[in-house]
């Protein structure tokens, strides 16, 4: 979620395809997050993940592994437009 808020926040001056990317992975790990939550979402699709069982927890850290590892070059990607920005920004004080 916060990659996504941040290259929102940093609009326009980064692509909107890496905004778009991290808003698609806010999104999944959303409804992950939903489907380990207390309440039964069925009705809305969402099949629960049960994180009070061995399975459950297994299932869902599995997913946060893999959200992790998807981040990875999100992050890298919106690091180097911050060092590209940094680097065309004029910091004189004329």
């Amino acid at each position: 979620m916060d990659l996504y808020k941040h290259a929102f926040r940093l609009l326009p001056l980064v692509s909107s395809d890496l905004v778009a990317d991290c808003f698609e992975l806010a999104w999944e790990i959303r409804v992950m997050d939903m489907r380990a939550a207390p309440y039964d979402l069925i009705a809305l699709g969402l099949e629960p993940i049960r994180i009070e069982t061995t399975d459950g927890k297994r299932e869902y850290a599995e997913a946060q592994r893999v959200f992790s590892e998807r981040a990875a070059p999100l992050r890298a990607r919106l690091i180097a437009e911050c060092e590209r920005l940094m680097a065309r920004a004029d910091f004189s004080a004329d």
